[in-house]
């Protein structure tokens, strides 16, 4: 697919519209810094401190806005389908930086009297002008961001036609590396932009998309061995082509929301029952403020329609139990007969006796809104039943081992009825998705269950496809891998199902205190107040932003540190290796930050900041020992025993913060805040001190002992993110690895750090 450009004329408000979080938060400042311009034009008398304070401010501003103009005509010059574009929003930025910068002189200021409006109108003006621009600017930025996403996703389709095609095994192995590497590319992208997005609900589309293609990059290469080692074998390449088909979906759904198409497919798909009760529930309540005049009587005869007609997912279904039915029914009865009323005492009021019917009025609404009330109720009992009864009422396990069993023995006769039972199953949880999809009040939760849902429709026929194809080559190694690859597929479907489905019935039930989204969309910490307790407590804002801020200064020393450990010949030496260990470490908190990665909960994080002070001590043994070997003092070695010294003491500070009490949300976040902050001063003397040391090695030959004690990579529970298999599986969970493709690093940081932030 061509990079299609759907944002319009930049002169158009709705092209302005902006769509995420980095664009945003880069504009903060400037908003923040112009607002104290604009408000300081309203005094009437200003002192002449104060006017060379605001002239330092204005100069700040121009010279901020100066460097956003040369990194956006440099993005113009390697970007010209753009450029002419970006060349007249630079230039409208830079005149009203100028502007400010005049109307923030002193002589300008100290001018000011009381009848000086004209003064503050052009600060207005100027104003308006540079936040109009530089917006235009980062939305430019942007859709280069977006054509690189597309750039990269028709590489992987590329490479994904050329492997539908190969039948020779070699050159498949080939071009699935390529494919890997390529699809690890595209991961990092399209995981920042996910991040980045604002809409929850499209945020959600595309964590749907990205899970798809991280799931089926495995799948993928399994059903493709399999099918070019048994090539007359018909399910194999049944099996094969539906995991193309999957990927080619999942791209489909990346490009709706890559081009905006996607918000269309969110917003008009009809509503669920949940929001056509909230909707009723209102008109019922307005009434009585309308009086329940015609339009509100239609309004809730038209409502009350809709809420029927999508009761009818839970009335038909088969598992819906007999006495739920008949009391779904009985309400929505009884629903009908008071809206009706409702309506009926809106006609006579009408008729001009108000008086007479207020009193009825009250009456009607409080009858509708009870009957509306336990409406909702029921068909959430409903779903929420329906949904632990599937779980809870199958084994799902041990149907697969038996399938497997079957397969294993070449039971093909055997292994059609168990294949039967299977595909009932996930016919069953399709129904219960569908309902609990009807009753959750949170938009992307239902967004994320339906698509599991449709990867559960996908997934249950391939599973079935993959036993067949073993059944039939019961002896064929490459069949039974491929077996265990689609089992796990599917268990872990489940999983993501059920564990949406427990985040819709925490929110029905009113336990869903805190935000969790599925995939690979970010997940808040929770906090915990000591080990033995961890109520969870939710992040506001800013507390997530300070801490974002935090990681991304953490993940940048981490990404230094790897380049300081790839210069480093002898690969076994002991300081590179708990060097890099403790790089991983360090990333896995980077993941935190973002909430994503092995580290759920604060604890988790207090744990791997344990983990990494402990490791810090015995590098610095290391060091230690390195330093005695060195055979003569000079610059170089003094430097190293300066930080030296200094390493004990920073191991000591974070291992003292990680075991430091929190109680509340306050002692929580700064011990969080602290623990990263210490974890990025340690990470820091390490890469000061790393280089010196392959500089000394080098120079006097050193070669310290190669330890055999195992690192904290392999024994702690937080293993490190990052995938350090050959291509063709690192392709497989490439979609949960580190990104770094986002839009302040390919705009190079224009504005949110480098120049706003230190007006």
């Amino acid at each position: 697919m061509a990079y299609v450009d759907r944002s319009g004329d930049m002169n158009d408000s709705k092209a302005l519209e902006i769509k995420t979080k980095s664009i945003e938060q880069t504009l903060v400042p400037l908003v923040t810094q112009i607002t104290t311009l604009v408000n300081h034009k309203e005094k009437q008398r200003v002192s002449e401190k104060t006017c060379q304070a605001i002239e330092r401010v204005g100069q700040a501003v121009r010279l901020a806005v100066s460097k956003f103009v040369s990194v956006g005509e440099a993005l113009g010059k390697e970007n010209t389908e753009i450029q002419d574009e970006l060349h007249e929003a630079c230039s409208e930025a830079q005149v009203a930086g100028n502007n400010i910068a005049r109307l923030t002189d002193t002589n300008s200021w100290l001018s000011v009297t009381m009848q000086n409006s004209t003064d503050k109108n052009s600060m207005i003006k100027a104003a308006r002008g540079l936040l109009s621009a530089v917006t235009k600017v980062l939305l430019l930025a942007d859709r280069v961001v977006i054509k690189q996403i597309i750039v990269a996703e028709q590489k992987v389709k590329k490479s994904l036609n050329k492997l539908e095609t190969v039948r020779n095994f070699t050159e498949f192995v080939q071009l699935f590396s390529q494919f890997g590497k390529e699809m690890v590319e595209l991961a990092h992208l399209t995981g920042d932009r996910q991040n980045d997005l604002k809409d929850e609900r499209i945020r959600a589309q595309m964590a749907a998309a990205r899970g798809v293609l991280e799931k089926s990059t495995m799948m993928l290469l399994t059903a493709c061995k399999t099918s070019i080692r048994h090539p007359d074998c018909v399910s194999a390449q049944d099996n094969s082509a539906g995991v193309f088909q999957m990927m080619r979906k999942a791209f489909q759904m990346l490009d709706e929301v890559l081009t905006d198409s996607s918000s269309m497919t969110v917003l008009v798909k009809p509503k669920n029952i949940h929001n056509l009760l909230h909707t009723i529930r209102d008109v019922i309540e307005t009434s009585k403020i309308t009086q329940a005049e015609s339009n509100t009587q239609d309004k809730l005869v038209t409502t009350l329609s809709l809420v029927v007609d999508a009761t009818q997912d839970f009335t038909d279904s088969a598992y819906t139990q007999h006495e739920q039915r008949e009391r779904i029914l009985k309400l929505l009865g009884k629903a009908k007969l008071d809206v009706n009323h409702l309506v009926q005492v809106g006609k006579r009021i009408e008729q001009g006796n108000w008086e007479r019917y207020e009193d009825e009025l009250d009456t009607s609404v409080l009858k509708a809104t009870k009957t509306i009330d336990d409406v909702k109720k029921q068909l959430q009992m409903t779903a929420l039943s329906q949904a632990e009864e599937i779980f809870r009422g199958n084994d799902h396990e041990g149907l697969t081992n038996k399938l497997k069993e079957a397969a294993t023995m070449g039971q093909i006769d055997g292994l059609d009825s168990l294949a039967e039972k299977l595909m009932q199953y996930s016919e069953q949880l399709q129904e219960a998705c569908k309902l609990m999809r009807h009753v959750s009040s949170k938009p992307p939760l239902a967004i994320s269950l339906e698509n599991a849902e449709n990867n559960l429709i996908k997934l249950s026929p391939q599973l079935v496809t993959a036993f067949t194809t073993l059944a039939i080559n019961p002896t064929s190694k490459i069949a039974k891998e491929n077996v265990d690859v689609f089992n796990n597929a599917w268990h872990a479907q489940l999983k993501e199902i059920n564990t949406i489905m427990k985040e819709i019935t925490d929110t029905c039930t009113g336990k869903g205190n805190t935000k969790h989204v599925y995939l690979s969309l970010p997940r808040p910490g929770k906090h915990g107040t000591t080990m033995k307790s961890s109520r969870p407590v939710k992040l506001d804002a800013e507390e997530q932003a300070r801490i974002a801020k935090l990681g991304l200064e953490l993940k940048l020393m981490t990404s230094e540190l790897d380049v300081e450990t790839d210069k480093w010949e002898d690969a076994e030496n002991d300081i590179l290796k708990r060097a890099k260990n403790m790089s991983s470490m360090a990333y896995s908190m980077y993941l935190f930050t973002r909430g994503e990665g092995p580290l759920k909960t604060t604890q988790d994080l207090f744990k791997q900041a344990e983990y990494f002070a402990e490791e810090g001590n015995k590098l610095f043994r290391v060091f230690k020992d390195f330093s005695g070997l060195i055979p003569e003092r000079g610059l170089l070695p003094d430097e190293l025993v300066h930080h030296l010294q200094s390493l004990p003491s920073l191991c000591q500070q974070l291992h003292y913060t990680t075991k430091s009490p929190s109680l509340g949300k306050i002692q929580t976040f700064a011990k969080v805040n602290g623990s990263i902050q210490e974890t990025k001063n340690l990470l820091a003397c390490i890469s000061h001190m790393l280089p010196l040391c392959n500089t000394l090695a080098v120079k006097y030959n050193i070669r310290t002992p190669h330890s055999t004690l195992p690192l904290w990579k392999h024994g702690s529970p937080f293993m490190d993110s990052r995938s350090n298999g050959d291509d063709s599986d690192s392709a497989a969970s490439a979609l949960s690895s580190k990104s770094d493709g986002s839009l302040l690093r390919n705009i190079k940081t224009i504005a949110s750090i480098d120049a706003f932030d230190r007006i």
